[in-house]
């Protein structure tokens, strides 16, 4: 949504409440869990709040907080002081298919993607779920885009030799 709806500035909570469930997708997929996703976006939008004088000015204020958000989860340490390991959550929802296989994966993919440095994994999260170019996501990141294309390559080759010979 843009700063301004015909020469209107958005509020804070209307900001908020436009962006709120894109950003917490997107801070799922960053995680690996809903509680903890759902942390870093409450950081953010904390900060967002004390900063939003300067927020409402920029051209794409929704931009900005999805950086936050990145810039937030790169710096994150309480993660890793408190052990905690992102998982996949459940959803009750009835289905014909075999839930268990179905969660094994997702959460074989979690474990996957956890074990991927931060910058790698936030590389394939702006690139297959964001679904952004190179030279935006080395612009998020501040790298270059051969950055973001070594950082891809190596994290889906390390992602590669974790699986198991006949997935791969």
């Amino acid at each position: 949504m843009a700063a301004s709806e015909v020469g209107r500035e958005l509020s804070f909570d209307e900001l908020v409440a436009a962006n709120e469930q894109r950003l917490l997708r997107f801070a799922v997929m960053l995680t690996g869990g809903r509680h903890s996703a759902e942390d870093l976006v409450q950081t953010v939008f904390t900060r967002a709040y004390r900063k939003w004088s300067r927020i409402s000015e920029v051209d794409q204020p929704d931009a900005y907080l999805r950086r936050m958000v990145l810039n937030e989860f790169l710096s994150w340490r309480r993660l890793l002081k408190h052990g905690e390991l992102p998982v996949a959550e459940t959803r009750d929802v009835p289905t014909d298919e075999d839930i268990g296989n179905r969660h094994a994966q997702r959460d074989a993919v979690w474990r996957l993607l956890a074990g991927l440095p931060r910058k790698q994994r936030a590389v394939l999260v702006l690139r297959y779920y964001e679904d952004l170019p190179d030279d935006e996501i080395g612009k998020l990141l501040d790298i270059t885009p051969s950055t973001v294309r070594s950082n891809a390559s190596r994290a889906l080759a390390a992602l590669r030799d974790q699986l198991p010979a006949e997935e791969a």
